[in-house]
């Protein structure tokens, strides 16, 4: 079969697609034929040995994606499926353990089924377990237009909070509105329009994908009492700190949100987040914007665009029709 591969963690200019022997499901195990694998932050990461998993190369990419079950315990052959793993979905087939595996509403296409699982899942744990996110709670999305940050502000709208998506260019802010934002605003003085937007007050919890320059002002634009939520470092600029004596002045946190560490090793933890979000998709709050959908010859050029942050929503790579 064809896999998306990465002989040396070079980047992912030198991602090939070459032909692997198809995996022998283990006892326990789905075996899904692909149809669409999801391009995430992690795969950039993998491409270039930098993630904190690092399997040996060569090795699959491939973190999310949609398809229909072949056989495995508890599902049904044929039934269409969203899932999740740490590698290795970037082929014609996977084989994964049940547990990161979903049945995928009637309404959501593979396109939507590919997007869903590592986005939405990180975004509800970070806002529902990290942050403790309430209905009524003003939420500031860093990288609004990307997988994660779009994931974010429908999870929160989901969740009965406000709103602000914080975003780099015009488009990007039209496409967040679009995507369910209250309020979009430039991050060039951003805490300036948030401040104005807010009363003055500040937000309740930010999300913040991107790190670098953003840091600071997003502590400056917590409300008492409110949340900074670090999910990744998009930006590339190194790792933000943080004087402590700000968190004690102003009574507000710093909380990392790691999600598939935890989830990942806590059976039965992603299918009971699932089971929260199909409600949000069910009343249509949850609606992934897919952006450009690549063929499976193109994953390298995804990844290169992501890192060129030129996406928009979630990329998608398509494996079969």
């Amino acid at each position: 079969m064809r896999a998306v591969r990465v002989l040396q963690p070079t980047g992912p200019a030198d991602v090939v697609v070459e032909e692997v022997p198809e995996p022998t499901p283990a006892p326990g195990e789905v075996l899904v034929e692909v149809h669409r694998v999801g391009v995430s932050f992690p795969d950039l990461l993998l491409s270039r040995g930098q993630y904190q998993l690092r399997p040996e190369p060569p090795f699959t990419l491939g973190v999310d994606y949609a398809g229909t079950v072949v056989s495995g315990p508890g599902f049904e052959p044929g039934q269409r499926v969203a899932g999740v793993l740490p590698c290795g979905a970037a082929g014609e087939l996977v084989a994964a353990d049940p547990d990161g595996v979903f049945a995928l509403p009637d309404g959501a296409s593979y396109d939507e089924g590919a997007a869903l699982p590592m986005n939405y899942l990180t975004a509800l744990f970070a806002l529902a377990e990290r942050g403790q996110v309430r209905a009524g709670e003003t939420v500031l999305v860093h990288g609004a237009a990307g997988g994660v940050g779009t994931a974010t502000l429908q999870v929160a709208k989901g969740l009965g909070a406000r709103t602000i998506a914080v975003v780099s260019t015009d488009e990007k802010a039209a496409f967040a509105r679009q995507a369910g934002a209250d309020e979009a605003v430039l991050v060039d003085g951003f805490r300036d329009a948030v401040a104005e937007a807010t009363g003055g007050r500040g937000v309740d919890a930010v999300v913040d994908v991107v790190g670098g320059d953003v840091f600071t002002d997003s502590l400056r634009s917590l409300a008492p009492q409110g949340r900074l939520l670090v999910v990744g470092f998009a930006a590339g600029q190194g790792i933000p700190e943080v004087k402590v004596n700000r968190l004690l002045l102003n009574n507000i946190d710093v909380r990392g949100v790691g999600w598939g560490a935890y989830a990942m090793t806590r059976p039965g933890y992603m299918r009971s987040q699932w089971e929260q979000l199909l409600p949000m998709i069910a009343s249509g709050a949850v609606r992934p914007p897919i952006g450009r959908v690549y063929d499976l010859e193109e994953f390298g050029q995804a990844l290169l665009d992501m890192d060129a942050r030129a996406t928009l929503g979630k990329s998608v790579v398509r494996v079969r029709d």
